[in-house]
């Protein structure tokens, strides 16, 4: 019998949270765990009632902006951000959770997962975002890259 261990099983959720992404650029899954219970999931896409990106287009694709700039001017809200509002939104604590994220997080979903109290990151793709690093970094929460072997 060959189990995945805990990492590899949370993060290979996370990515089939990602396939509900409904944006153009990058599809992204996030999954909050808190003692080995999965509490909530996000993935990138328009807000409730919105128009999705893939309906109305993506204004960052349009301008040309790199990744990991300009996230003030997106529609769509990110799956780290989506996980911690669906988990306040059941009321299910994140304080002390860990959260599995395909992509690292930008400085906005940083700045939410300090305040939710989430003490790790763990994360498979890069993300070009040098401030996020060094909130994460201020702030004390472990990051750890996972690279999943298929």
């Amino acid at each position: 019998m060959n189990r995945p261990d805990w990492d590899v099983y949370f993060m290979s959720i996370a990515e089939v949270v990602a396939t509900r992404s409904t944006c153009i650029r990058r599809q992204v899954g996030a999954v909050i765990v808190k003692n080995k219970q999965i509490i909530s999931t996000g993935y990138n896409g328009a807000p409730k009632g919105i128009p999705h990106c893939f309906e109305t287009g993506c204004l960052r694709e349009e301008l040309g902006v790199p990744a990991g700039e300009r996230h003030e001017i997106c529609r769509g809200s990110h799956a780290e951000i989506n996980a911690i509002v669906q988990a306040a939104s059941v009321g299910s604590s994140t304080e002390g959770a860990v959260i599995y994220c395909t992509h690292e997080p930008c400085s906005f979903c940083t700045k939410a997962i300090i305040n939710a109290g989430i003490k790790k990151i763990i994360y498979k793709e890069s993300y070009p975002d040098a401030l996020s690093r060094k909130l994460l970094s201020e702030a004390g929460i472990k990051v750890e890259r996972l690279i999943l072997e298929r």
